[in-house]
């Protein structure tokens, strides 16, 4: 079976002794998790114990998904309601918020996890076993149908790891109550609802499909355990396949009507069944733990960390500079204030904190991939030079973090150099991550770059699925048009050419013998080279753009004080993105940028008339 659950009964087991511990930090780690806990070594590593139980339940049910996400998964397991309060998102600190017991918080360096080890709430942990689900099946994105990976998800969260078994599927009474007072979703379209659909945003039509999906979920892995059928798996087989998801559901599971009302009749029923794993044969090698134990600063920079995944920035900030004063060789103080001056727009004071990082740790991988994001490409060759050093080190040091591998082939594509690797590059990102939307959307740029165009909208049509919401995909239906009429500009010009010089050639066959001519075409105004020269950013207002044939562009850039003058001699080549908006539709660069803002890389070229030729733009609101 692909299918069934995972984690629980932590907060139980956890919950009882917390009290006795004491107020020392410790990290307990594996090469799985990390928990860092301040309720003393054996409260961390009984948490590690039931982490790594979750993970060998996802296993044993799943064996083909990626259990091991990419980015790696930190647990901060406090020991009593006033350290968690700290830590938990604002939003959850009102008068009359729902308490929390266990919380989520994914980021584009770690999955933290917050636990509350004196919590006495039921299932504290339930929206964490949602959450990983959706990282453990993150690669099936761009075929599993929402309703499935939802009502996976909804399954998962109740669930309960005790000491010797684990309890899948415990019934949801919340969504039984929920749709026994509410119409359900006809099937064909809760099978094929997706990002674009209410029913996945609007709050009382999701409700109904969370709920509805969870329902069906539980009701199909019941039945199919008791028949012993593979009816669940045919179905993913035949969605997997291409098949609509609503086609694939009635060749699987039957009339879609039928199977309707027998989940009305399921619904209505009041007895639920749930599955039991024994668990106690799960290989946990508490020899392969590492601990350590954690000074205040050090155990206040995670916090810190942790309250800037949250968008407690200031108090982060805070905490920080009071780290950084005792102990101001702390490399995580450093990253953390890089992070906080990346989120704000601030790339050169990002870039500055995460160098700082990377001297007092040259091995420390995150550090190195976050200094080269933040650092402007073209600024000077030295600086070039560091940034590929930065990314090729960090994939040295951690070849499973795919975004390093995405960065180095954006990096190659911006400059227009080793595009070749650069499409290994993508092709590396998307294999470690395949459900993630942008490393497509890179490696599309990549295909524009080597002037494949249908591969490259093959590729970003492969990622229309992966899209999650809806600027999400606005942002990959904008981009297909863009690429299409790319195409078929290409096209177009390209037979335009051919027709011309096939006009010239029967002029000239059809002409008396002794007049004799030449068909001159006119050079481009510019050079046609490499863009190999020195490469710089700008910031400022396009003016003035004029196009001629065939697919030349000249623009200025007006920044205070300067006007910088560029052109392209292709302008299907430049790496073309947007930064704060979404486009209505395809943008063509010679009648929509005019007066745009924007930010430019530019090479500079061996015509000193103007500053170099323009290798990427990026729009800006």
């Amino acid at each position: 079976m692909k299918y069934c659950a995972y984690l629980a009964l932590v907060f139980f087991a956890l919950g009882r002794s917390a009290h006795a511990a004491t107020e020392q930090w410790v990290e307990v780690r594996n090469d799985h998790f990390t928990v860092l806990s301040d309720a003393g070594e054996k409260q961390a590593r009984h948490a590690l114990d039931q982490f790594e139980r979750m993970r060998w339940v996802f296993q044993t049910l799943f064996p083909r998904a990626n259990i091991d996400p990419v980015q790696p998964i930190v647990v901060v397991a406090v020991r009593n309601d006033k350290t968690f309060v700290s830590l938990e998102p604002a939003a959850y600190l009102a008068k009359g918020q729902m308490r929390l017991g266990g919380l989520f918080a994914p980021g584009p360096d770690k999955n933290y996890i917050l636990l509350n080890l004196g919590a006495e709430y039921e299932h504290p942990y339930a929206s964490i076993y949602h959450e990983y689900t959706h990282l453990v099946f993150a690669a099936d994105g761009d075929w599993m149908p929402l309703w499935f990976n939802e009502g996976l998800a909804e399954f998962n969260q109740n669930t309960e790891i005790q000491d010797k078994q684990v309890l899948l599927g415990i019934p949801s009474a919340d969504d039984i109550l929920y749709l026994r007072q509410n119409s359900l979703i006809p099937l064909d379209v809760l099978f094929r609802v997706d990002a674009k659909s209410p029913y996945y945003h609007q709050e009382q039509k999701g409700s109904v499909f969370y709920a509805e999906s969870w329902a069906l979920m539980h009701y199909l892995m019941i039945s199919e355990s008791h028949h012993k059928t593979h009816a669940i798996d045919d179905y993913l087989a035949y969605v997997k396949d291409g098949q609509d998801p609503a086609d694939a559901a009635a060749r699987a599971f039957g009339d879609l009507k039928t199977l309707l009302g027998s989940l009305q009749t399921y619904i209505r029923g009041d007895r639920y069944e749930q599955f039991i794993l024994n668990s106690a044969a799960s290989p946990i090698d508490e020899s392969s733990y590492k601990v350590r134990a954690f000074t205040q600063p050090q155990a206040d920079a995670v916090r810190a960390d942790v309250l800037v995944h949250v968008q407690r920035n200031d108090e982060a900030q805070a905490l920080l500079e009071a780290v950084r004063k005792a102990d101001p060789n702390n490399v995580q103080a450093y990253e953390t204030m890089g992070l906080i001056e990346a989120l704000a727009g601030n790339t050169e004071q990002a870039r500055k904190w995460y160098g700082e990082a990377v001297k007092l740790d040259p091995r420390n991988y995150l550090s190195l991939y976050f200094f080269a994001a933040n650092s402007a490409i073209g600024i000077n060759d030295e600086q070039d030079k560091q940034i590929e050093d930065s990314l090729r080190a960090a994939i040295r040091l951690n070849p499973r973090f795919a975004p390093a591998y995405d960065r180095l082939a954006d990096y190659f594509t911006t400059r227009h150099q080793n595009l070749d690797e650069a499409h290994m590059l993508c092709l590396h990102a998307v294999q470690l991550d395949p459900g993630n939307l942008f490393y497509r959307m890179n490696a599309a740029n990549v295909l524009t770059a080597l002037d494949r165009y249908p591969d490259a909208i093959a590729v970003i049509k492969s990622a229309v699925k992966l899209a999650r919401t809806p600027s999400e995909v606005a942002m990959v239906q904008v981009r297909i048009s863009e690429l299409e009429t790319f195409q078929a500009d290409r096209a177009r010009v390209e037979a335009e050419a051919k027709a011309r010089a096939a006009e010239a050639n029967a002029q000239a066959a059809s002409a008396p013998v002794q007049a004799t001519f030449t068909v001159v075409q006119k050079p481009p105004k510019h050079p046609t080279e490499p863009p190999t020269g020195p490469k710089h950013v700008a910031v400022g207002v396009i003016r003035g753009v004029a196009c001629s044939y065939p697919a030349t562009l000249e623009f200025r850039l007006e920044k205070p004080g300067k006007t910088i003058s560029v052109y392209s001699n292709d302008y299907f080549k430049i790496d073309l993105s947007v930064l704060g908006f979404t486009p209505s539709g395809s943008m063509n660069p010679c009648t929509d940028f005019e007066g745009m803002k924007a930010s430019i890389n530019y090479a500079e070229s061996s015509d000193k008339t103007v500053d170099g030729q323009v290798i990427a733009i990026e729009l800006r609101k």
